[in-house]
């Protein structure tokens, strides 16, 4: 009896040796911390010029996303010749002069309003006030009922019964522009209202823009925001009957975007035809005063090492690992253009996706301000999207704990890349690196000339890079797609899509 006891324990002993020893034999183990570190310092290097969307630098970390795609065996999307997947996108130029006069009431451009868009326009014509200035026959939204705006200009108000967040008045913009236009109108004149001060919108939006093309960015009508937030400018433009808008306007043009797609097919023929999808934003800012923030001579590009270079390496590092050893399911990578002027690409491809989003489980998204704490990694979303034990597990194996949703004052989740896939119903979650909280060190190099690679922990990179690979196999090779949590708020969004 003893010896078999013996036996059964050596036996137990030895297979659990063996299941450990099997986890360590994944690719990922193996990464290597001058690999990564090789392309973190090609990625956010000076060259290329803090890598702004449609610029060279940023065409060329494209071509290096896709080049190491093909260098590790990734396959083009079925149906597809390419990994570049191309996002037309449409440059505005900076705000020139302007006035509004309203009443004896004169607005200057840069003060108490700015042009969002348009040409160059003399206008002196009656206002129609038009609510919002939406139509949608599902939603029984219908603001130009019994209005003629041929000839006339129109006033709406920002957002929609839907649209309050910041970045979702700012989309539902370009809508109003084109069903204005549409119905003849000459101009749309939006009393802007959002949680930031106007200040911030000022700065923000009166350089240099970038939108997707079309959807109302392209429509040549003038468009002005005007300050919303003060109550007597707002009730003497809802009191007038005419307008007159004089606007130098602002040029537009044409961009080349791409976001870089790569395809790794699962092992399991069962479910092969579901993925999970890995998503990174690889622009930047740019360089000088496109950056926004102060800057030197000797120091005037915004490298974005950590925002994005950081997590744009992880999902190299994710095709390296799991091309050599698929999981069960399908893997599709994403590396999307146009974060920072305003999810672009994210939401380009959410509209236009190269495969079906309802054979997507889930999205791990990656992206980040910095880290103040290299023992974690942080997740936004972490509790609502069904991942949690994979996450946890994968962290684990590579020395790090994980933190969910530090700073949920700061409506993380909405920020990023993974909203425009959460908002279709994916489970979408953020994986940045480490934080608790936003102090100064965290913010010290977001969105400065500093955040270059040699400010970079490359041991953390690994680690973090390691940790992000496994737990998308995990994930993957799950039993159950993973489910947004009851009541949340894109609970319903994932019901529609799956159920279709």
């Amino acid at each position: 009896m003893k010896k078999s006891a013996i036996t059964l324990a050596l036996a137990l002993l030895l297979g659990g040796a063996s299941e450990a020893q099997k986890k360590k034999s994944l690719p990922e183990f193996d990464l290597k911390k001058n690999e990564l570190e090789a392309h973190m310092r090609f990625l956010a290097s000076d060259e290329l010029m803090g890598r702004r969307t449609g610029e060279q630098g940023s065409l060329v970390a494209a071509r290096y996303v896709a080049e190491q795609f093909r260098k590790f065996g990734l396959s083009n999307v079925p149906g597809q010749s390419s990994y570049m997947q191309p996002v037309p996108l449409e440059k505005t130029g900076a705000v020139r002069g302007g006035t509004i006069y309203v009443g004896d009431d004169t607005l200057r451009s840069g003060k108490e309003w700015l042009l969002l868009s348009g040409n160059a326009a003399e206008l002196n014509a009656p206002l129609v006030y038009a609510g919002f200035g939406l139509e949608d026959t599902e939603k029984g939204w219908d603001d130009y009922k019994g209005l003629d705006v041929k000839g006339k200009i129109v006033l709406v108000q920002s957002g929609s019964p839907e649209a309050t967040t910041p970045s979702a008045i700012v989309s539902a913009s370009g809508k109003k522009r084109k069903l204005a236009a549409d119905k003849g109108a000459l101009a749309v004149v939006e009393l802007f209202k959002a949680s930031v001060p106007w200040n911030f919108v000022l700065n923000y939006f009166s350089g240099e823009s970038i939108a997707l093309a079309g959807g109302g960015s392209s429509v040549s009508i003038p468009h002005a925001w005007v300050n919303g937030q003060e109550a007597d400018l707002t009730k003497a433009l809802r009191a007038a009957s005419a307008l007159h808008l004089s606007t130098a306007g602002r040029p537009a043009s044409a961009l080349n975007g791409y976001n870089v797609v790569g395809y790794i097919e699962g092992t399991d023929a069962k479910v092969k035809d579901e993925y999970v999808l890995l998503t990174a934003h690889y622009d930047h800012v740019g360089a000088g005063k496109q950056g926004g923030q102060p800057y030197t001579a000797e120091d005037s590009i915004f490298n974005g090492a950590r925002d994005n270079a950081f997590g744009t390496v992880a999902v190299l590092a994710a095709a390296e690992a799991l091309a050599k050893n698929p999981p069960r399911r399908s893997v599709l990578l994403v590396a999307l253009t146009g974060e920072e002027v305003g999810l672009l690409g994210s939401k380009y491809y959410a509209n236009h996706p190269l495969l079906p989003l309802k054979k997507c489980i889930f999205n791990l998204n990656i992206d980040g301000a910095g880290y103040n704490d290299t023992s974690i990694l942080s997740v936004i979303g972490l509790d609502r999207t069904g991942a949690r034990a994979e996450i946890e597990a994968a962290s684990k194996a590579f020395g790090l704990d994980v933190v969910a949703d530090p700073a949920p004052e700061q409506g993380l989740f909405d920020r990023s890349d993974n909203v425009s896939f959460a908002a279709k119903g994916i489970p979408a979650p953020t994986m940045t690196p480490g934080f608790r909280t936003f102090d100064a060190e965290l913010m010290k190099n977001y969105h400065q000339v500093s955040d270059n690679p040699e400010t970079i922990d490359f041991d953390y990179l690994l680690k973090f890079s390691q940790a992000y690979v496994n737990a998308a196999r995990l994930i993957a090779d799950r039993a159950q797609a993973p489910q947004w949590i009851k009541g949340d708020k894109y609970e319903e969004a994932g019901k529609k899509l799956y159920q279709e």
